[in-house]
């Protein structure tokens, strides 16, 4: 089962999203707030396993809120929620600690999906809608293109080829069918990648990725 908390401040839309995921038998939504500033206490009340985030709120915002909450011991996944696919604070957001984001309008199934996959610890890269936001990260910081993340040194060719392949959106059973491993190996190789590059998800793995013009552009098969 798993622990599902959401954070907006508007009220139809959290009773949209409690409406969709409490419908799924393996979610149970435990908590809501209208406010970034109260996502902490809701965290330590209800324990979640992924909080479900807005990025535009009054009082506080999402991005604020990530850093809060990400400073806490086993925090949760989080998953931003956003109106904008181009939105310039969900970068922010990414970079603060959030696990991936949705768009508000993303299908009912998908939406599951996401926080199941997302609670997992796996593919918290959105295949289409993130793929089309680093792209645009890269295109907006040209400056850090060509950039390299110095733990980058430090990782294997193995490591640096699993590493291209987070960066261009893959998931764990797809980087395992191209590069002809078990998904438990890549895994294994993904933990290491993170310790070497001090980084807590594969978002921020995939922004490194991309600002040192290493992640992959074959099209993942969806």
């Amino acid at each position: 089962m798993k622990r599902i908390a959401l954070i907006d401040d508007d009220s139809l839309v959290r009773a949209g999203l409690a409406m969709i995921l409490g419908a799924d038998p393996g979610i149970e939504v435990v908590g809501e707030a209208a406010d970034g500033a109260d996502a902490v206490t809701l965290v330590q009340k209800h324990r979640p396993d992924v909080l479900l985030m807005d990025v535009r709120m009054p009082r506080l915002d999402g991005i604020a809120a990530t850093r809060a909450v990400v400073a806490e011991p086993n925090p949760p996944k989080i998953i931003m929620l956003t109106t904008f696919d181009m939105d310039e604070y969900v970068f922010q957001a990414l970079e603060a600690g959030a696990s991936g984001f949705l768009l508000k309008d993303t299908p009912p199934q998908d939406l599951i999906r996401a926080v199941h996959v997302v609670a997992g610890g796996d593919a918290m890269l959105a295949p289409t809608v993130t793929r089309r936001m680093l792209s645009h990260f890269s295109s907006a910081n040209p400056g850090a293109r060509g950039g390299e993340h110095p733990g980058i040194a430090l990782l294997t060719e193995r490591e640096r080829e699993v590493l291209a392949s987070v960066g261009g959106g893959f998931s764990n059973a797809q980087i395992g069918q191209r590069l002809f491993m078990s998904e438990a190996t890549v895994k294994a190789h993904i933990s290491k990648i993170f310790a070497k590059l001090d980084c807590s998800n594969r978002v921020q793995i995939a922004i490194i990725a991309h600002e040192a013009g290493l992640a992959d552009k074959d099209d993942p098969v969806l």
